[in-house]
């Protein structure tokens, strides 16, 4: 397979997937069916993609015969090869979780499969492109998929919801564009290889600056960072849990991957200013997510805000910019989408099992329900950052890396987080599975499980035992995963191979 192909395959195999889905409007089964072969699809390419990248170096390619930097340049490094394996992942988990969740067949009726596959067409695409235009063309794939999905079935809160999240998305993308403009006036290109070279030869390096700040605050707003995340606990707890889980896991990680990207290739000229506005950017993250989860008692609202706290430990490790904080970064990117992802389709489960999301109305899961219980603590102590499990080494590489350039304020935040997280994760567990069923005639009343065949349910504990069984391998069998990072991260920080790959790419 040619380089070209290898990097559009994983574009092209959702973007088919989503335009045969939409031919087929009429036949839910035969949506599922196009559905769940993408996605399979999607993985084997996905890996083929990293494997080559893995043995061949970077790749990257030119569509439609124009030369970088004034056509349309796909580029693939280990870091952007990563994201769009977890893509996969992520899409054949939600993908399979969704045949068995109820509902779905409502929503498979209003374009639940075309929307779903858009997005992740949008996803792949924002992870591989070499160009900020094209960005923001994917931004906006992203957004209008993202919105249709979250609006489906027509609910009030959905819809007040999706509403909330579209308003303040498209400020972000109002702050992308002019920043786009500012930018090529500047530089006279939007090539992110050939700005990184041109960049560094304007005059005026103030206003390089400024712009890099307009940046941050797009990618910010997307990334759902201090103080700009209000968009995300307004609307995902609206979502239906498998809809929920593809945007915890993929939505706001498409914003944090392009501030790395931007402010390791492009935005090099100040490390010191963006280094301290970002790590005090993390520090406030972290405190103002898990402080939000902290106060809640509904399950998704928990897992939305610890979606913003758990950011903070990604940026930190950029903030730090040394090798190994930002391998700490990469690597607590894919354990994040692993356990959040599958944090949601818990809660999914738990809302069929005990028939409420809020914690007050649950209670004796344990013992109706012994394995979901087990499948819970996997990602819940991860997430937590307690070992053997993958959050453990993420936290650890970030943490020891700040101690490293002694941002001790840094880590003693990221620690005390990490305890808070553990509280959230210690009262799901109490007030879901442990503690007695409430009574019908007590102040808060025991809700009313939903009725699922055994065979559903399995189908639904499918996915999240896989995802369990990821947190564990790389908890475990941390070293592979570890030297993937590192290997990413010395890209990131050494980019003259990432420039030399574009700017000599094939027509």
């Amino acid at each position: 397979m040619t380089d070209s192909m290898t990097i559009a395959a994983p574009i092209l195999i959702p973007l088919i997937a989503a335009a045969l889905c939409a031919v087929f409007w009429r036949s839910a089964s035969v949506q599922r069916a196009i559905s769940l072969a993408s996605s399979v699809l999607l993985l084997a390419a996905a890996v083929w993609l990293l494997r080559t990248v893995t043995t061949q170096g970077i790749i990257a390619s030119n569509m439609g015969g124009w030369q970088a930097p004034f056509g349309i340049t796909m580029v693939a490094d280990t870091f952007s090869a990563v994201m769009v394996v977890i893509t996969a992942v992520m899409g054949m988990a939600v993908a399979i979780y969704s045949v068995a969740y109820p509902d779905t067949a409502a929503r498979e009726a209003a374009g639940y499969h075309p929307l779903f596959q858009g997005m992740i067409f949008g996803v792949t695409g924002a992870f591989m492109t070499g160009d900020l235009f094209n960005l923001y063309v994917w931004f906006e794939v992203m957004l209008i998929t993202s919105f249709g999905l979250l609006v489906l079935g027509g609910r009030r809160d959905a819809i007040d919801g999706g509403v909330k999240y579209v308003a303040l998305n498209l400020v972000a993308t109002t702050v992308f564009l002019i920043a786009i403009g500012l930018l090529y006036g500047v530089a006279g290109t939007l090539n992110m290889a050939d700005l990184s070279g041109k960049l560094a030869l304007v005059e005026n390096q103030g206003l390089v600056t400024v712009i890099g700040l307009l940046f941050l605050l797009a990618f910010g707003m997307k990334g759902a960072v201090f103080p700009l995340f209000f968009w995300l606990p307004a609307s995902y707890h609206t979502a239906p849990m498998p809809i929920a889980a593809i945007f915890a896991a993929l939505l706001t990680k498409v914003g944090v991957y392009a501030i790395i990207r931007a402010f390791t290739l492009i935005f090099t000229g100040d490390v010191g200013f963006f280094s301290n506005a970002i790590a005090l950017i993390a520090a406030a993250t972290m405190i103002t997510g898990v402080l939000g989860a902290a106060a809640h008692y509904d399950i998704r609202r928990i897992l939305s805000f610890h979606i913003i706290s758990q950011i903070g430990y990604m940026l930190m490790g950029l903030a730090i910019y040394t090798p190994l904080a930002v391998a700490g970064a990469i690597l607590y990117i894919v354990h994040h989408i692993v356990v959040k992802a599958n944090l949601f389709l818990i809660a999914g489960a738990i809302r069929q099992a005990g028939g409420s999301f809020q914690l007050k109305k649950l209670g004796g899961l344990y013992h109706t329900r012994p394995l979901l219980g087990v499948l819970f603590l996997i990602p819940a102590l991860s997430l937590a950052g307690i070992p053997p499990f993958s959050g453990f080494w993420g936290k650890l590489l970030v943490i020891d890396a700040s101690l490293q350039a002694e941002h001790y304020a840094l880590a003693g935040i990221a620690l005390a987080v990490g305890l808070l997280t553990l509280y959230s994760m210690i009262k799901i567990w109490l007030e879901a599975f442990w503690k007695p069923v409430p009574e019908e005639g007590s102040a808060y009343g025991g809700a009313v499980p939903v009725t699922l065949s055994r065979l559903r349910f399995a189908v639904m504990l499918t996915p999240i035992v896989g995802l369990a069984a990821m947190t564990m391998t790389i908890g475990i069998w941390t070293e592979p995963f570890v030297a993937l990072a590192g290997d990413a991260a010395a890209q990131l920080l050494d980019p003259r191979a990432y420039i030399a790959a574009v700017m000599g790419a094939p027509r």
